[in-house]
């Protein structure tokens, strides 16, 4: 007899918040077994292949000390969506930035196959002091 859809759905959003823990214990091996080798990774006008990509951006250098807030998580078949707040520490200056997004990831048995996602990263490099305040006109 085969899963029910709402036991699915539960153990693949279990996977998804296994996932966003790693970017706070860095315990990259962790992936291995939550995401498949050749995950296919989209966002911000990229689209890669392979889990040194999500493994990188645990790995970020400059950033440490991640806290993840899950602000909202949807489930359903083999589907989860989350929007997220990250944490870091800033390790030049020492201060806490944060970074918003949301991410849709796709899940066959148990692993993560394929994600899109969008984040804040100018809001994050502007806490860092690494661009303008605003937007200079185009």
């Amino acid at each position: 007899m085969s899963d029910s859809a709402e036991a699915v759905s539960e153990r693949n959003a279990e996977v998804v918040r296994r996932y966003l823990r790693v970017f706070e214990t860095k315990e990259v091996a962790e992936f291995e077994e939550l995401v498949a080798e050749d995950v296919l990774v989209h966002g911000a006008g990229f689209h890669g292949q392979g889990r040194h990509f999500p493994e990188g951006a645990v790995l970020t250098p400059g950033l440490s000390n991640c806290r993840v807030k899950v602000d909202d998580l949807f489930s359903a078949g083999d589907r989860v969506t989350v929007a997220f707040t990250l944490t870091y520490t800033h390790d030049r200056s020492g201060r806490d930035l944060t970074m918003t997004g949301v991410k849709s990831y796709r899940l066959r048995d148990g692993r993560i196959v394929e994600f899109w996602g969008e984040t804040d990263l100018y809001g994050l490099l502007r806490q860092a002091g690494l661009v303008p305040e605003q937007i200079p006109p185009f």
